[in-house]
């Protein structure tokens, strides 16, 4: 059974997105694996806590997240 885990930071997406997260990963291992794995493919979305995630020693934010997302420099 294919297991999916994403990770994002808290508060940057909304259910919408996260539900469509959800499904175009689905989708694209069951193009890979076939669809009759569909049934039995886990994705399993979480959340981290803003400023719990870093990257090269510097702590991101929701705020960090959306505006790179936005195309403004931090």
């Amino acid at each position: 059974m294919p297991f999916i885990q994403v990770k994002v930071i808290e508060n940057v997406f909304t259910p919408e997105q996260k539900q469509q997260i959800v499904r175009v990963l689905t989708d694209a291992m069951v193009q890979v694996e076939g669809e009759n794995m569909r049934p039995v493919t886990w994705c399993v979305l979480e959340e981290v806590k803003s400023g719990s995630w870093a990257i090269a020693g510097n702590p991101l934010t929701s705020e960090d997240v959306r505006a790179m997302a936005a195309g403004v420099a931090a």
